[in-house]
């Protein structure tokens, strides 16, 4: 598959997706005006193409296409309508509490919310996120031990540079206030100790010497993890300053990652595919499911275990029982989903191409 269609996100779906906005137009005059164009007012917004969710205390949060952001203070009852200072797709949202967030997306934007989702603000776009990565390049170049890799690295920076903000950021993951990481297409990666005011390249410090497309960020403790295409996998044991590929068990890309409150770790993607580690991804174990159809989202619910979604709608959940790793949750829902949330209530919000879906907490876990 071409790389620059695998951009659009976790979900292999959005690849023909006529109406997120596609790399293709995402230079000069089309992607400036839309990060200076707010959002618009979209009448049936909860039935726009919606790529991601978040809690931010008893409050949902979606995000997607042409920089809509939806809020629900029901449980996903009802929607409204959040001001946007942008109208690029938005990939990604985490709230660490019920005021603060931050969402990324299309043409290297970073959002941050101070007030429930009620009002963004822009911290960085794609041009400011090339330049930073060229002076990071620089001055690795001026201390390298490798001068050759550091001197290839500044050539990428600079057509990056030359390129403009063409880049999505794909995941995010905040630990508090203050500290954060963002990754995205051709392996940018960034962090953050000041809340997004400043934002530093880690481009240097991961080993993806492809430059893979980095589309899911796990973390427990020290522990940090991110997930890309074509298998990639890396570890940072020294919370996220530093990453180390692993070995992969896994061709094909991983779209989601997460880790259980046991410390399990989870990587699932394409076709189906699930794995399992044990041992901070030193070694990893297959959890098959009989559906051939690619995983977009998990997460952790309030009970500690994880909530597969697939592209086609079908719910998988992990057990404490012995047997199975992986067990049907409820019917499948015959819809194409890109992510889920837990809400308050214990109620399940779906995102997808289709807009907005609400489900009640299946009663039991289908029998294997």
């Amino acid at each position: 598959m071409n790389r620059i269609c695998q951009v659009v996100g976790r979900l292999m779906w959005l690849v023909a997706l006529p109406l997120a906005m596609p790399l293709s137009l995402a230079h000069g005059a089309a992607v400036t005006d839309a990060l200076n164009t707010p959002a618009m007012r979209a009448p049936q917004a909860q039935h726009a193409v919606l790529l991601d969710l978040a809690r931010a205390g008893t409050r949902l949060v979606a995000v997607g296409e042409r920089g809509i952001v939806l809020l629900s203070d029901d449980n996903g009852k009802s929607w409204r309508q959040a001001e946007v200072p942008v109208s690029v797709s938005l990939t990604a949202v985490q709230f660490i509490d019920a005021d603060t967030g931050w969402a990324v997306g299309h043409a290297g934007v970073v959002l941050v919310s101070r007030d429930g989702g009620e009002h963004w603000r822009l911290q960085l776009d794609g041009n400011r996120a090339a330049q930073l990565e060229l002076q990071a390049a620089r001055q690795q170049l001026s201390t390298a031990s490798d001068p050759d890799a550091a001197a290839a690295r500044v050539q990428t920076a600079e057509r990056f540079v030359s390129e403009g903000q063409d880049k999505p950021f794909l995941a995010l993951k905040f630990v508090d206030e203050l500290h954060g990481l963002i990754v995205g297409a051709y392996g940018l990666a960034f962090h953050t100790d000041d809340g997004g005011r400043t934002w530093q390249s880690l481009m240097g410090r991961i080993d993806n010497p492809m430059g893979a497309h980095l589309y899911a960020i796990a973390r427990q403790g020290e522990h940090w993890f991110v997930a890309g295409e074509q298998g990639y996998l890396a570890r940072s044991d020294d919370a996220g300053q530093s990453f180390m590929a692993l070995q992969s068990p896994y061709a094909g890309s991983f779209f989601a990652l997460q880790i259980r409150d046991d410390g399990t770790l989870l990587a699932a993607g394409l076709k189906g595919n699930a794995f399992v580690s044990n041992d901070l991804g030193e070694s990893f174990q297959p959890a098959p499911v009989a559906l051939p159809v690619s995983f977009s989202d998990a997460i952790r619910t309030d009970d500690g275990q994880l909530l597969l979604v697939n592209q086609s709608g079908a719910l998988f959940r992990t057990s404490g029982q012995s047997g199975a790793f992986l067990k049907p949750y409820g019917q499948p829902l015959g819809i194409p989903v890109a992510s889920v949330v837990e809400a308050a209530d214990g109620s399940l919000v779906l995102a997808g191409f289709t807009g907005l879906a609400r489900v009640s907490p299946p009663t039991a876990i289908a029998s294997e």
